[in-house]
């Protein structure tokens, strides 16, 4: 008898039926210009200002909105779910599944109200065309034969009070599918901000404190608290703070192409391939199959932007690889799990939590690739050195040989270029220079047109994403298992969309943190604060002895705050809101004490990554953990000590900004508010010291993972790990003397260590 596999709930169907919709209209939105194109559906439709790509989002926007939540509600039902498990509960889930529905519609259309671009009733009632015709008239007859653009008139029908129940029915119920998509703890944090804003509202309103903390900016719209409240709840809806504002901006026109093309390559045999080169190239090395994993793990992790997505695909054949050639549990776990949460810092893609840098800072992208290029490289380079040093201590050899089920058939090469080439598509055009393809080799080789295409996409992100995408589809059909069953691209392609809407669910509770905080006032408040106290304070007591707090201790006392906040915020959170949240509330503050707003938020960046790896919730170990089978708190634990530096080097690039690579690095906002460079940088790049830094990198870098691992040409004894780390501090210092000082006796300790090494080994020979 053939068992065939269980058919997806009719819910399930319907939502991948719609996530394909949904990666058609989001990919024909964030299409490039396209030589001819525009013109050409002008032509046809017969209407003037006719667009195939770069819909007006206040309209697109809406539409697309709803979608993603139905999409959600259908893909994630509580009826389905409690109709299983809780057959007496069914119909409360029903309940919920369509109050989300319904909840979603609401948004939508109250957006359309409320914003005086549409005014929605307005317009249905005839009264918007009226008002722009009396403005129109009134603007006719101030300068004698001229006229001017109407002004928009304000929306005459609102919500008025009744938008206030429905925005916190509207955060209720996206909350709850927050939590049953996503979890507790971004919830957690948000619900904590929504109240805290509601609390201080009150407290203004009942007059009960004259704490700055426990105030709210809605004092100072006047004295109406009614008024005051439509305004705030109206501003979520309307506002580039609100839930269709900058996050729906990073989702719809920024990320939305390298979603599709993380799907696509989730499901492609490139990957497996991949991992076989990476073996291929690592089999002479010691530490062979867990130099395969950084690899692998670093160039599919820049595609996927996902921990945990990456530690589930390369891992499962990683891992038994580096448990085969006998590394123990716990680190195999670990060096996935940090190499897998790296892929997120490393170029050219870099995930989706890149995309809201760009979008918070507005450094363009091509910038930001360049500014995390040396400190990714610095951070893998430390995990080669761990497994090195881990690989010594367990005596691990090289496997020489690789085994037969990973040996690179003729169709794996093929399957590379699934890979490889959509990579150095969106290198070519990210990297590219306009006026370089518009001459030259490409002109006499390729059309016009062509040319033109090329040209409009250089230097754009969302453009090289685009290109990505259609050059992989039809590469995909180098599989032989996917040229025998096509609709594997098209289910792809609807994963593609799911992930989409759950994203943009995540991002909803983002964006309810951002415009609440916004509204209390909170961030200011926080930042004033802080720094007053760092103002006043003049010494601090650390176990009976007195730190002078001056210069630098300023900064370090403000680092160490935004890394404790970032890694406690992102415990079990995905990156980008761990990232966001921090940065909303730290990165102001970073940026008053001598660092660059830029450099502040790939600090926070930093923190938010390294938030997969941390115990007590360190998804991307724990991920790890679940195929080792070993204890996931070890593997977390073993995930931190092999990826440390993740966690120093954001120290490092905040004190040496040139790090970074780009002018916005070392560009700070002075007291009258221009714009000015950092005492001592020119905003260009001073090759000599930056590769002294980098040389004095490196050497503090071979002395923290050696320490780490307590083994370098041999066991390391308790004091030399001590000393190790302090030299490796020292070392980085920027004051002269204290730096030949690190730079000496770190090279002296390693040296001792090889000579005492090598005795030890002729005498046990011997």
């Amino acid at each position: 008898m053939t068992l065939h596999p269980e058919r997806p709930p009719m819910g399930k169907r319907i939502a991948v039926f719609l996530a394909l919709i949904l990666v058609f209209f989001g990919m024909l939105n964030t299409m490039p210009e396209i030589s001819g194109l525009q013109d050409l559906a002008r032509d046809i439709t017969g209407q003037r200002f006719f667009r195939v790509s770069n819909f007006p989002p206040e309209y697109f926007y809406p539409p697309v909105f709803l979608l993603m939540m139905t999409i959600v509600a259908l893909d994630a039902s509580v009826y389905r779910a409690w109709r299983k498990d809780k057959p007496h509960l069914a119909w409360l889930g029903l309940l919920l599944d369509a109050g989300l529905l319904l909840a979603a519609f609401l948004a939508a259309f109250g957006f359309m109200v409320e914003i005086d671009s549409i005014c929605l009733i307005d317009q249905i009632s005839g009264e918007r065309a009226r008002l722009i015709q009396d403005a129109a008239e009134r603007s006719a007859g101030v300068i004698p034969g001229m006229s001017f653009e109407a002004e928009v008139p304000s929306c005459q029908a609102r919500f008025g009070v009744w938008i206030i129940p429905l925005l916190f029915t509207i955060i209720t119920l996206f909350f709850l599918y927050n939590i049953r998509v996503w979890g507790l703890p971004l919830v957690a944090v948000a619900s904590v901000v929504v109240l805290y804003t509601i609390g201080t509202a009150l407290i203004w309103v009942f007059d009960l404190s004259d704490n700055n903390f426990l105030l709210t900016k809605l004092g100072a719209d006047g004295g109406d608290p009614l008024a005051a409240a439509i305004q705030k709840a109206t501003n979520v809806f309307v506002t580039p703070d609100g839930f269709m504002g900058r996050f729906m901006d990073i989702i719809v026109n920024q990320v939305f192409p390298y979603v599709v093309l993380g799907a696509l390559f989730g499901t492609s045999a490139g990957g497996t391939s991949l991992i076989k080169l990476a073996v291929r190239v690592t089999r002479n090395l010691r530490g062979g199959p867990a130099h395969a994993a950084i690899v692998s793990s670093a160039m599919f992790g820049t595609i996927t932007g996902g921990p945990v997505t990456n530690v589930l695909s390369t891992g499962r054949l990683t891992i038994p690889m580096m448990r085969r050639n006998g590394f123990s549990k716990e680190f195999a776990g670990g060096v996935e799990a940090a190499a897998s949460s790296g892929g997120q810092i490393m170029p050219p893609v870099m995930g989706v939590a890149a995309f809201v840098l760009v979008a918070l800072t507005a450094v363009p992208y091509t910038k930001v690739i360049t500014a995390a290029f040396l400190p990714a490289m610095f951070f893998f380079f430390s995990i080669f050195l761990a497994v090195i040093f881990q690989a010594r201590r367990e005596k691990v050899v090289a496997m020489r040989e690789v085994p037969e089920d990973l040996i690179m058939e003729r169709q794996d090469w093929l399957n590379l270029i699934i890979i490889i080439v959509p990579i150095l598509t969106i290198l070519f055009l990210l990297l590219g220079n306009k006026d370089n393809i518009g001459g030259g080799l490409f002109s006499m080789l390729l059309p016009d047109a062509v040319i033109r295409t090329i040209t409009n996409s250089t230097g754009d992100a969302v453009s090289a994403g685009w290109w990505a995408v259609a050059i992989l589809i039809p590469l995909l059909l180098l599989d032989p298992e996917t040229r025998a069953k096509p609709s594997k691209i098209l289910v792809s392609l609807a994963d593609g969309g799911i992930l989409i809407s759950r994203l943009f669910l995540l991002l909803f509770a983002v964006s309810i943190i951002s415009a609440f905080l916004n509204e209390s006032g909170l961030t200011g408040e926080l930042t004033r604060a802080v720094t007053s106290w760092l103002e006043q304070a003049q010494v601090i007591r650390i176990f009976g002895f007195e730190l002078q707090v001056v210069g630098g201790v300023y900064l370090m006392l403000a680092l160490t705050c935004a890394m404790f906040c970032a890694i406690m915020l992102g415990m079990g959170m995905p990156t980008v809101p761990a990232y966001v949240n921090v940065a909303l509330l730290l990165g102001p503050l970073l940026a008053n004490l001598g660092v660059s707003f830029f450099t502040a938020h790939m600090f926070v960046f930093y923190f938010a990554v390294a938030s997969a790896i941390t115990p007590p919730v360190a998804v991307a170990a724990f991920a790890a953990a679940s195929i080792t089978g070993a204890e996931p708190m070890r593997t977390g634990v073993a995930a931190v000590r092999v990826g440390i530096v993740m966690f120093t080097i954001p120290f490092i690039f905040a004190w040496y900004p040139e790090l970074l690579l780009i002018p916005e690095a070392v560009t700070i906002t002075d007291d009258s508010g221009a714009r000015a460079l950092i005492q001592g940088y020119s905003g260009e790049v001073d090759m000599a010291a930056l590769a002294w830094l980098s040389a004095r990198l490196i050497l503090a870098l071979y002395l923290m993972a050696s320490a780490l691992a307590r083994f370098d040409r041999g066991p390391i004894p308790s004091w030399e790990v001590a000393c190790r780390l302090g030299l490796a501090v020292l070392i980085l210092w920027k004051t002269a003397p204290v730096m030949w000082f690190g730079i000496i006796a770190g090279s002296g300790i390693i040296a001792l260590h090889i000579v005492l090494s090598r005795r030890q080994d002729a005498t046990a020979r011997a």
